[in-house]
């Protein structure tokens, strides 16, 4: 099967709760460990192996509907991008960076597949955008954990509304209209790891948040910079920020947020294909070497706390591994850790803001 859909490649059992057991598999030595671990596979619960869209931009929509017409309550724009599970990922609402023709879409096909579905209540669909392709990822006819999110953020009660809708009530009766919000409402995971040693804080299709917090103000960054405060997550005015980007980051818009890093006054600390990276256009760095290249190396640089933030996206699972001393080193030491590259963009420009 894989020979035809190529790595990377989701594998995941049929029935899953919070993305429990899914992994992002990159070659075949991988897949042979996963088929390993503790997972049921059988005819009536089969292993699922699914393509994996590697950065594209998730988006979260939740809808209201009486089985003919359709109430949007609210796009939300995902900041990790897709393959973190939608638990434990930070959105925005409304989309900070999405076209203003995608949302037009999106919300016309939420429309669409209520309408065919027959759905009567709350339903949420999560849609991943890239190179402006809209594509769905799952349809779910029910209550999402965004609703609170959204009610808050609109001060639509949502939950009781679709409670009505499904004893019967139409749209119509509700009198409710989509409001346009002059703030930017952003919600943040909080993440246990510091109460769980020893636990990898990578960012996987499996969700461990154990709850969520919000920002709001007037712009994105701002409400991104609050949530992060909520959050518990402390950033940093200045200071050196450790840089390791993987190659496929390696973006435009990755250069502008760590151009403007260095020109709010941090010392740029990279690794050596990074430092390459940004060498060639012309932003000021440092290097450091990896654990296994060598002392002193950006180990040793976080032990001494020379490191006020760590940005560092891998892939592959010999990469994830060398670099998990970075994480748990960062966790331990109440650095700010960002291991996603829309991550790491939104918090460089919130840190401007």
């Amino acid at each position: 099967i894989i020979e035809e859909i190529d790595y990377p490649i989701i594998a995941r059992p049929s029935f899953v709760l919070g993305g429990r057991s899914m992994q992002i598999i990159y070659d075949s030595k991988q897949l042979r460990n996963y088929l390993k671990t503790d997972i049921e596979i059988s005819p009536n619960s089969p292993l699922l192996l699914d393509s994996y869209l590697g950065s594209a931009v998730e988006v979260d929509v939740d809808a209201l509907s009486d089985g003919k017409k359709v109430f949007i309550a609210g796009v939300m724009e995902h900041i990790e991008e897709a393959g973190v599970h939608s638990g434990d990922s930070a959105c925005s609402l409304p989309p900070h960076s999405l076209k203003r023709e995608i949302i037009t879409k999106i919300k016309k096909q939420t429309t669409a597949l209520a309408i065919e579905l027959k759905v009567k209540g709350l339903m949420n669909v999560q849609f991943a955008v890239k190179n402006e392709e809209i594509y769905v990822l799952e349809v779910n006819p029910r209550a999402s954990r965004t609703v609170p999110f959204i009610a808050k953020a609109t001060g639509i009660p949502l939950a009781g509304l679709g409670a009505k809708l499904m004893i019967g009530k139409k749209i119509s009766d509700l009198d409710i209209k989509e409001k346009i919000n002059r703030h930017v409402a952003v919600k943040e995971a909080v993440l246990p790891f510091e109460r769980l040693p020893g636990s990898d804080t990578l960012l996987t299709p499996e969700m461990r948040s154990t709850g969520e917090v919000m920002g709001i103000d007037n712009n994105f960054e701002m409400a991104f910079f609050k949530s992060q405060i909520a959050a518990g997550i402390m950033l940093p005015h200045s200071g050196s920020a450790f840089i390791s980007i993987k190659d496929t980051d390696k973006t435009e818009m990755m250069l502008d947020a760590l151009r403007e890093l260095n020109d709010i006054g941090f010392k740029l600390i990279a690794t050596a294909g990074t430092k390459l990276f940004l060498d060639r256009a012309g932003i000021k760095n440092e290097l450091v070497r990896k654990v296994f290249e060598g002392r002193p190396n950006i180990v040793d640089l976080l032990i001494d706390r020379k490191i006020s933030i760590v940005m560092n996206t891998t892939e592959g699972e010999q990469s994830i591994i060398d670099s998990k001393d970075i994480r748990q080193l960062a966790l331990d030491k109440k650095i700010p850790y960002y291991t996603t590259a829309r991550g790491i963009i939104a918090a460089i420009f919130s840190l401007k803001e």
